[in-house]
């Protein structure tokens, strides 16, 4: 089909609509590919370091508080500079850091880029939906929203699959630096694939004043808090239980090698699977429902994680897994539908939330870990699940007979 592109923007099925879609995966995997990449080899960098489990799990916290710190401000960067090319440098910079950071020669060391590394992350998510809004015809823009969180689900599975069987044969550091150089491959990709801007408007002219109230707006907004600190809780247990998963699994009585360990992040394809089914099933049920059915999956799925037999752990990541990806994938789209105005701000505050829950709990997590082992784990974890249940069901849940958070008429 010729490209064409109207007023509307770029055309479903259009070469401008196709080079997008391609360059959107190819931004999500050069972010998350580098953003947890540690998580599977996090044992070899405690050896190798002197550093204890909970320790070592920083070199992940760092990159994601990092990036939910910066998210919100890339939001306005993006708004003044425009969103492409604040991602452009936002991916060149977060790879040239991830090289960096795998060769620092002490531990503290490694933390500062990975701080900084995942700050120049903090671009892609925060401006990749505004970017394809504005570019996209709005007939197929949710389906290019669905490719990117595609390219994101990847970009995540192949950091961590990639980096653990190098890591065994080599070491942790020629583990990340190949997984660097994978994304630096997609990130060139990114910048030759993806159409300019042509619907883009800056944003000029608004003082720190005006800023701060579109982020307070939403802050004030009962339900959307309720949604940030459901992502808060929820993505922080979730990257507890994958960070010192590792640790259980190379110990007695499974013993198994790194490429073993780096293979169980494949029940990541669960997630890729549960998001979308989520929307679907949000359509016919209400979202309010499909939230909450997909926490106690959740919750199911950790629990079975208790069990002796490895098939048994294994199923429970799996259930687990994509447990969480259908709530992400629900809160998510909810929290966006819910503003009023400022919805990349919300979008932005959605993205802190859930980050900065990667990075206190996900290191948090090992304190319950050095204390009481795996059943510490699943207890911080289930717990903070239960308390992210609690926070929907007081905050969030529609009354009876009342709008839901994005307009539409009450299911129940």
């Amino acid at each position: 089909m010729p490209a064409t592109v109207t007023h509307e923007g770029h055309a479903s099925g259009s070469t401008a609509y196709r080079r997008l879609l391609a360059a959107l995966v190819c931004a999500g995997v050069a972010t998350f590919a580098q953003l947890y990449s540690p998580q599977g080899v996090l044992p070899q960098i405690a050896d190798d370091l002197g550093v204890g489990p909970d320790r070592a799990a920083l070199t992940v916290s760092a990159a994601t508080l990092g990036l939910a710190l910066a998210v919100v401000p890339w939001s306005f960067v993006g708004d003044r500079l425009g969103r492409l090319r604040a991602m452009v440098a936002a991916v060149i910079g977060a790879t040239v850091l991830g090289l960096a950071s795998a060769w620092a020669p002490t531990f503290e060391v490694v933390l500062l880029l990975r701080l900084l590394e995942g700050m120049a992350l903090g671009g892609v998510p925060a401006l990749a939906m505004a970017y394809l809004n504005d570019e996209v015809h709005p007939r197929a823009a949710a389906v290019a929203a669905g490719w990117f969180v595609g390219g994101t689900t990847v970009g995540g599975l192949l950091g961590r699959v990639i980096a653990t069987p190098v890591a065994d044969l080599t070491s942790w550091r020629v583990g990340m630096t190949t997984v660097s150089a994978t994304a630096a491959v997609a990130a060139v990709a990114f910048v030759l694939l993806a159409p300019r801007e042509r619907r883009f408007v800056a944003v000029c002219g608004e003082g720190l004043v005006a800023r701060t109230g579109r982020v307070l707006t939403n802050l004030r907004d009962r339900p959307l808090l309720g949604l940030y600190l459901a992502a808060f809780l929820l993505m922080g247990g979730f990257v507890a239980a994958y960070n010192y998963l590792a640790f259980r699994l190379v110990a007695e009585p499974y013993l198994l090698p790194a490429w073993a360990v780096g293979a169980t992040f494949l029940a990541y394809l669960a997630g890729t699977v549960s998001a979308p089914r989520a929307g679907v099933l949000a359509v016919r049920h209400g979202r309010y429902a499909v939230l909450v059915t997909s926490v106690l999956v959740m919750v199911a799925g950790l629990a079975a994680t208790l069990a002796g037999p490895l098939w048994l752990v294994l199923t429970g990541l799996v259930v687990m897994t994509g447990g969480f990806f259908a709530a992400h994938s629900v809160a998510s789209g909810w929290a966006g539908a819910r503003a009023v105005t400022a919805r990349a701000q919300s979008t932005g505050l959605y993205n802190l939330a859930y980050y900065a829950g990667s990075s206190v709990l996900g290191w948090a997590g090992g304190l319950a870990f050095a204390g009481a082992g795996w059943p510490g784990v699943v207890l911080f974890v289930g717990t903070a699940a239960l308390a992210a249940l609690l926070v929907v069901v007081l905050l969030v849940r529609p009354a009876r007979g009342a709008a839901t958070l994005d307009g539409a008429p009450a299911e129940e």
